[in-house]
């Protein structure tokens, strides 16, 4: 890959088509005009054209846009395949980055190389004698966090790279965790300066595949689980409370925003909406809860432990709000996927909302407004990832939405 231009030699960016801060998203939607900006940022030049697409597009009108983008050479160029991001402050010119250089999460281009990433696996988690590592990227969010594996023989780890100020909170919420009831991972090493944390892999049965393919775990493991994390003192809990009420309000300003064109879409946003917005505006913390419960965060094991593999957001929060997470990712999941995976999915959801239900005496209806808002907070992801299929998927989440609360 072509080397950056220095800050000297650069040619001035080329003009947006429209100020991104203007509150339209579309406005970072010109793949040709990102492709010019990267090209003028790392000197790219090659004779054939990549394909270019939007893989995420998000703004908080007047202050921010970002878009992050996939550039697909054609086969017979031999170039992997560039992700990168153009963002826009207000008042400031736009900035670009590409994968792994970000310039919010400070280790991951060291974390991700296999070269670099061997001297640091030495250094912080363990002595080994020269070897080759692999490195596979599993979960990259630009200027949020990315979630790699390193392989070295039969050692294996999941990395974290995150924003430094992210460490803390991480350590915060791991104090919560291990209070409770739940196997978490070891944490094998870290390096603080770079905000990047290494821990065991453990070999188990990722959840979500599991009820995937028919299986049944026991709902009251799960909630047993859950209930020790609930009481734990919510006094321990330095963490800043859960802020659902800034989730919701940034998903609601993204659906808004997609739908604008579509009656059917929006007739479906605004029914739900006249019910969620007086919600999330009483809702408050109540517990140490865990925020963002959910199947693909858990693995069950031959003996049928439970382990939990990601809690960052562990602080204070709402014991309802954890199990109405959980329901809304197995209804969505549901409802996108084939026959097979709604009968599934569709059956555990019944089984574990019954269990919540009667083994803590809940409302019913709380309970549904709860899996409703977690279900809309779910809709942000086909307003924000453009594809063929995003609207469809938008309309039919909504329409969940609204059946969850009815």
């Amino acid at each position: 890959m072509a080397a950056s231009a220095s800050i000297e030699s650069r040619e001035a960016l080329p003009s947006a088509p429209a100020t991104p801060v203007s509150g339209n998203p579309a406005d970072l939607l010109d793949t040709d005009w990102a492709w010019q900006v990267y090209c003028r940022e790392f000197g790219e030049q090659q004779p054939e054209q990549p394909t270019v697409q939007v893989l995420e597009h998000t703004s908080v009108p007047g202050r921010r846009a970002k878009a992050t983008y996939e550039a697909e050479w054609p086969e017979d160029v031999y170039l992997p395949n560039e992700r990168f991001t153009l963002q826009q402050d207000a008042g400031e010119p736009v900035q670009v980055f590409r994968y792994p250089d970000d310039p919010e999460l400070p280790g991951l281009a060291r974390a991700s190389d296999p070269e670099t990433a061997m001297a640091l696996v030495k250094r912080y988690v363990m002595s080994v004698p020269p070897r080759r590592i692999r490195v596979e990227t599993i979960r990259y969010r630009p200027g949020g966090h990315a979630v790699l594996r390193h392989r070295l023989g039969r050692a294996r780890f999941y990395v974290r790279a995150m924003k430094p100020d992210a460490m803390t909170s991480l350590w915060e919420a791991t104090e919560l965790i291990i209070r409770s009831s739940f196997a978490v991972p070891r944490v094998a090493g870290y390096w603080p300066e770079g905000a990047v944390v290494w821990t065991s892999e453990i070999p188990g049965d990722n959840l979500r595949q599991y009820i995937r393919a028919g299986g049944q775990p026991d709902p009251e493991v799960l909630l047993s689980r859950l209930e020790s994390l609930w009481a734990v003192p919510r006094e321990l809990s330095r963490h800043r409370p859960f802020n659902l009420s800034g989730r919701y309000r940034g998903a609601r300003r993204e659906i808004k925003h997609a739908v604008r064109d579509h009656d059917d879409a929006r007739r479906s946003f605004n029914r739900a909406v006249k019910v969620l917005d007086p919600f999330n505006e009483s809702w408050t913390p109540v517990v140490t809860a865990h925020n963002d419960f959910y199947d693909d965060q858990l693995l069950i094991l031959p003996d049928g432990r439970v382990v939990l593999v990601d809690f960052e957001e562990a602080g204070a929060g709402d014991p309802m709000l954890d199990v109405g997470n959980f329901l809304s990712h197995l209804r969505w999941s549901a409802a996108m996927g084939t026959s097979k995976r709604f009968d599934a999915k569709t059956e555990y959801h019944r089984i574990f909302r019954e269990a919540a239900l009667s083994r803590f005496g809940w409302d019913p209806h709380e309970l549904a407004l709860r899996e409703a808002i977690c279900l809309f907070r779910t809709c942000v992801f086909p307003a924000i990832r453009p594809k063929d299929d995003s609207l469809q998927k938008l309309a039919t989440g909504l329409s969940l939405v609204n059946e969850t609360l009815s």
